[in-house]
């Protein structure tokens, strides 16, 4: 099928066609064609002698078709052996169409692409590619092969990509001294050598992305994103928002706070309350591990805002941590210092309806709830704040959707992101450059470090025997478990069938039972009673994952550990030690284990320190998860690696105030370049 590229952006595709397709692959524009390039290529500059070819090379093949079958012993193979002067080799097809058929006849002669390896009956190619023979040309570089999908083949990719380069005319943002001090190229050579690579060019240094056209497109791509963020930061500075200068009504919380902050906290705050009294909207991320306080830090920001006349919205990515919050922070602010309103999906319409009419009228300071507070039309008139929880949970068009839910839009709300997931320094570095970010790196006092212990599935007796003894110090227990129930695909043990066995072994102790699909008045009630201490065992899936505060529970068994995210299972860890009670987290682990997964234990086994945990994270997973970009259908970044290329993320930092002062033309034509129609989402 053959596609053509939009020389500028285009209207919204179509649900299906060739544009539908290539808009999956975000290809709309030139730009987007000339800058989608090659995962790999295929070296057919040469064919090699059959008898050459070895197990575990990559080669190109010239020979006759002398047997074909097709066997349908469980699945269609369509097997064909082709023969040279040197050997002989065999093929074998699945999934194939009748036209390969008649491409392998006996008596063709084929060219043959593929790895080799050794099968049962000799040397093989599994699913090569098949091209006519018989000393057709050989092509004299390099053939790329392109990320796709179904129904774009990767001939009608090359033929719109190449149109697309023809038509480019791209303006280079470093000057000439400074490509050759950096060693990089012109943009459009770097990105045509790629496309077509030289005859001399080296394949490996192509694929492990080292060749010098590779560093040129990779700083070019992070001097753009750099770029961006310094215009938003600017852009943000020059916008007008409500200064909020009255602080009497956090004072007066802190006063009776039954605890004193930590310095972290005291620092913090005071960066968050100048914030709040400038004229500036703020736009600032509060880290924290877990357990470290930021809860509290939320609440002053929100008791300022409404001191001085403003509402606030605090959204929190799931039932049980927006309940925590709204419980908790009634426990500190009664009503004469803020009116506090809950919202969340499961309510009755008629009791959502009443709380958005009360926030419309301004009779509600702080509206805590999930993303119904951006689901259900609430209308805040005097919104200042806007509070995200745990924001990498959320998707970046559910963050701007918060932000533009106040009436008064002139006037934009400062914006405090809150994450329990502490963001690597390249991460911190490339996404959040236009945000301040405020980190609270001390624990609270008397927090004691939880104990992690890695215990194979089998020895399911002994722990289950340390939750007896546990449970008979007077002490608390969660069992976490991963699925709901039972799947065919997955062998987990579920938390439903852990209840039932828990609740037999052990009889004396009552056993609640908490997971997604409860109705929400089960799940708050078994929450409440595990909180009052009436339920001692917990069996919950992750919706416990954060939020949840019990100081008693000094236990924690995660079922199928080799399941879980690291950074889900520092979440999960965080649930316990928070009393004074020694505490342990044991990592239930079934073999055999990927190596991943065997990566993932260890990290956290050794590990209790949630920037380095987050930073391993990276390594293993990529940004996507930490920054909410997955759930908002956008490749953040298409080439560069954060962790591989953090010396050019460091250059492009510095790159990028030289290039806005000197040239914003330049600037532009970069941004335009690489972020066109990304603009918002760079923002969030």
């Amino acid at each position: 099928m053959a596609v053509s590229p939009a020389r500028r952006a285009a209207a919204p595709p179509a649900r299906s066609g060739p544009a539908s397709r290539l808009a999956r692959l975000g290809l709309r524009t030139d730009d987007d064609f000339a800058l989608h390039l090659p995962l790999r290529y295929l070296d057919l500059t040469q064919v090699v002698p059959i008898g050459s070819a070895r197990h575990g090379d990559d080669v190109q093949v010239e020979g006759v078709v002398r047997h074909q079958e097709v066997s349908s012993r469980g699945r269609r193979v369509l097997s064909a052996d082709i023969e040279d002067d040197s050997g002989r080799i065999g093929l074998r097809l699945f999934n194939f169409y009748p036209s390969q058929i008649r491409q392998l006849a006996v008596g063709r002669v084929v060219r043959v692409h593929g790895g080799v390896r050794a099968g049962l009956f000799g040397l093989e190619m599994v699913h090569p590619t098949v091209r006519a023979g018989g000393g057709a040309d050989l092509p004299e570089r390099l053939t790329p092969v392109y990320p796709t999908t179904a129904g774009i083949s990767q001939p009608s990719l090359r033929t719109a990509i190449a149109e697309a380069l023809e038509r480019v005319r791209w303006r280079d943002a470093l000057s000439p001294a400074q490509r050759e001090a950096l060693g990089v190229m012109p943009i459009r050579e770097a990105v045509g050598l790629l496309h077509h690579p030289r005859p001399d060019d080296s394949l490996a240094a192509l694929e492990d992305r080292s060749h010098p056209a590779w560093r040129t497109v990779i700083l070019d791509e992070l001097l753009a994103q750099q770029v961006s963020l310094r215009e938003a930061r600017r852009r943000r500075s020059v916008l007008r928002a409500a200064p909020m200068t009255e602080p009497a009504r956090a004072r007066a919380l802190i006063e009776r706070l039954p605890f004193q902050l930590t310095g972290a906290q005291q620092r913090v705050w005071r960066e968050i309350a100048a914030d709040l009294a400038r004229g500036e909207p703020m736009n600032r991320l509060l880290q924290g591990d877990v357990g470290s306080g930021k809860t509290v830090i939320a609440a002053l920001a929100a008791l300022q805002a409404v001191g001085s006349g403003f509402q606030v919205a605090l959204m929190a990515p799931t039932e049980i941590l927006a309940e925590q919050h709204h419980r908790k922070l009634r426990q500190w602010i009664d009503d004469p210092l803020a009116r506090i309103a809950w919202l969340s999906g499961s309510m009755k319409p008629a009791d959502k309806k009443a709380v958005r009419e009360a926030v419309a009228r301004g009779e509600v300071d702080l509206l805590i709830g999930t993303h119904a507070l951006i689901q259900d039309s609430v209308v805040f008139p005097r919104l200042g704040l806007a509070i995200v929880d745990e924001q990498h949970r959320f998707g970046v068009a559910q963050r701007l959707a918060l932000r533009g839910a106040q009436a008064d839009s002139a006037r934009p709300a400062h914006q405090l992101m809150m994450s329990a997931t502490p963001i690597p320094r390249t991460l911190a570095m490339s996404y959040y450059a236009d945000l301040d970010v405020s980190v609270i790196d001390e624990a609270p006092p008397g927090r004691k470090p939880v104990l992690t212990k890695l215990i194979d599935a089998r020895r399911r007796d002994q722990v289950i025997e340390a939750i007896r003894a546990a449970l008979g110090e007077g002490r608390q227990v969660y069992w976490v478990c991963p699925l709901i129930e039972e799947s065919e695909a997955l062998d987990l043990q579920t938390a439903i069938d852990t209840h039932a066995l828990l609740a037999a072994e052990l009889p004396e102790w009552p056993v609640g039972l908490v997971h997604g699909r409860l109705a929400p008045g089960e799940k708050a009630a078994t929450m409440s009673a595990f909180a009052a201490g009436e339920l001692r065992l917990l069996v919950a899936t992750t919706v416990i994952e954060v939020g949840v505060d019990v100081p008693n529970a000094s236990l924690m068994v995660i079922e199928h550990a080799e399941r879980f995210g690291l950074s889900q299972l520092h979440q999960l860890r965080g649930r316990v030690g928070r009393g004074t009670a020694d505490s342990v987290c044991v990592l239930l682990f079934r073999t055999p284990l990927s190596e991943t997964a065997r990566e993932r234990l260890r990290i956290v086994f050794e590990s209790s320190d949630g920037f380095e945990i987050a930073r391993r994270d990276l390594l293993l997973r990529g940004p996507g998860e930490l920054l909410g970009a997955r759930q908002s259908g956008l490749a953040m970044l298409r080439h560069a690696d954060l962790e591989r290329d953090a010396e050019l993320v460091e250059q492009a930092r510095e790159l990028a105030t030289t290039l806005l002062r000197d040239d914003p033309a330049a600037a532009l034509a970069l941004t335009a370049r690489w972020l066109a129609g990304r603009g918002d989402f760079v923002q969030a």
